[in-house]
């Protein structure tokens, strides 16, 4: 393991750890800020952010606006939990708000290095994570950016740290330890399971993660930003083909990856709205936009509504 690259992973995780305890993770929010109007708990309503004031909207299936909420960079929710990844002045300074349904300020207050990336909520509402992207690890040239993803229960506060001090399973063709990346988490059903995107050497895979064994396998190459299904058997990602993304859906079981509908140069982290649909966001002459997509690779996309980062309210369990 490359010292610098282990010393910044081990002073941002003390960092997070540290501040969190100092303030047991519970801090309040100005009410201006707040969630206290969403719905939370009122499924299969779509959560977006605005692109003007990145604020979190609510609206239903036709676009038509139900609610705002809190001021995020990228937003996430599920069974009435809301997360919030949000900017904060200076550089490489975030973050990540957790609200409930119904509550004006935020449950949970976790600071966070790195610039808003990708947010998600376990279909349960108990674990929330997070990918910011940062800079100085003395692996990256000049500039270059690299990521970190964190994974936080709200039952316990229990905070898994970065992925990067995982034990990674079936790698050593693939992979060298001081230069891995992890972005896009997405959560299994039994709050133990996740997927993400793991990069090394120049090429990316997909990743299961066990979060009691803290132990991450190699699946498939080629995916960024998965997407777990609601019945859990296929992943929703886009892949590199040429110099341009391309969403596509996995099958867990069979192998089979279908290429979507979906245009070229999806740079997004998809949404499920259901087991047949999914939702991604793309700009449309400078200014964005939700669309959905059948997943099975049929039909063409549909505009939905202005904004990004979409996902779907459930139930709360």
């Amino acid at each position: 393991m490359n010292v610098m690259r282990t010393a910044s992973a081990t002073a941002l995780i003390v960092a997070l750890l540290g501040s969190a305890a100092a303030t047991v993770a519970w801090r309040g929010a100005a009410a201006e800020a707040g969630a206290g109007e969403l719905r939370l708990d009122d499924p299969g309503t779509l959560v977006v952010v605005d692109a003007k004031g990145h604020r979190v909207r609510q609206t239903n299936r036709e676009g038509k606006e139900l609610a705002t909420g809190p001021d995020c960079r990228r937003a996430a929710v599920a069974a009435g939990t809301l997360v919030c990844l949000r900017g904060l002045p200076g550089p490489f300074s975030s973050e990540v708000r957790v609200y409930r349904s119904g509550k004006a300020e935020p449950e949970v207050t976790l600071p966070v290095w790195g610039n808003p990336s990708r947010a998600r909520v376990s279909p349960s509402g108990h674990l929330v994570a997070w990918t910011v992207f940062r800079s100085g690890d003395s692996y990256a040239a000049s500039g270059q950016f690299s990521t970190t993803a964190g994974i936080y229960d709200l039952r316990n506060g229990n905070h898994y740290g970065s992925l990067e001090d995982f034990t990674v399973l079936g790698d050593d063709e693939h992979t060298r330890p001081e230069d891995r990346n992890f972005w896009g988490v997405t959560f299994a059903a039994d709050d133990r399971t996740f997927y993400a995107t793991m990069s090394s050497k120049g090429s990316t895979h997909l990743v299961r993660g066990d979060l009691a064994t803290r132990e991450l396998t190699a699946l498939h190459p080629n995916v960024e930003c998965p997407s777990l299904s609601p019945d859990g058997t296929r992943i929703a990602y886009k892949k590199k083909v040429g110099a341009d993304w391309h969403l596509h859906v996995l099958n867990l079981q069979t192998g089979e990856d279908t290429a979507l509908a979906a245009p070229a140069g999806v740079d997004d982290q998809a949404a499920w709205l259901d087991d047949d649909t999914i939702a991604y966001g793309k700009a449309d002459r400078g200014r964005p936009f939700v669309y959905t997509v059948p997943a099975d690779g049929s039909g063409k996309p549909v505009k939905l509504v202005e904004g990004s980062s979409p996902s779907v309210t459930t139930s709360e369990h």
